[in-house]
């Protein structure tokens, strides 16, 4: 007998062109554009921070963790976090955040910046940055740009350029 049980583990090799493919169902060929992805592109997500979540034998989301650089400071990007469809509002993505942020913690990081929607981060300690404290390499809606500090003392002072590492 089958079961539903959700799985989370570490990506794997086999698992990339799957999410690819969840990404790209998701966000379409726009994703491209994104000043996010301008961070990602040919830069390798951290194999040991980015998650996938299987139920049965079925990949049915993603999380990745890319390091970058904000200033001189390192950091981390986070994205895409993706979902299949029929597992949106099940606990899916919250399971995958929460993996990949206590993971990025344990692993000594400072921070993690994303680009998304405060309403959904908020509960995973993501709050709006400051503006004009982190430059990003496009244009981005300074509402959507977000930070979770991962330090004891719950600070984090990024300020600078993001850029690739």
């Amino acid at each position: 007998m089958k079961t539903d049980t959700l799985t989370i583990s570490l990506e794997k090799p086999q698992d990339f062109n799957l999410v690819e493919q969840l990404a790209a169902d998701a966000f379409g060929p726009g994703r491209f554009t994104r000043t996010a992805f301008r961070l990602r592109e040919g830069v390798p997500h951290e194999p040991e921070l980015s998650f996938v979540a299987h139920k049965a034998d079925k990949l049915v989301g993603a999380v990745r963790l890319t390091k970058i650089m904000i200033g001189s400071e390192p950091s981390l990007l986070l994205g895409p976090l993706v979902v299949i469809e029929a597992c949106k509002n099940t606990g899916v993505g919250a399971k995958l955040m929460t993996t990949s942020i206590n993971a990025a913690r344990a692993a000594g990081h400072s921070g993690i910046i994303l680009v998304g929607d405060l309403p959904y981060y908020e509960r995973f300690g993501f709050s709006v940055v400051q503006p004009g404290k982190i430059k990003m390499p496009g244009p981005v809606d300074p509402a959507r740009l977000l930070i979770c500090p991962l330090t004891e003392d719950g600070k984090v002072d990024y300020s600078g350029e993001a850029r690739k590492i």
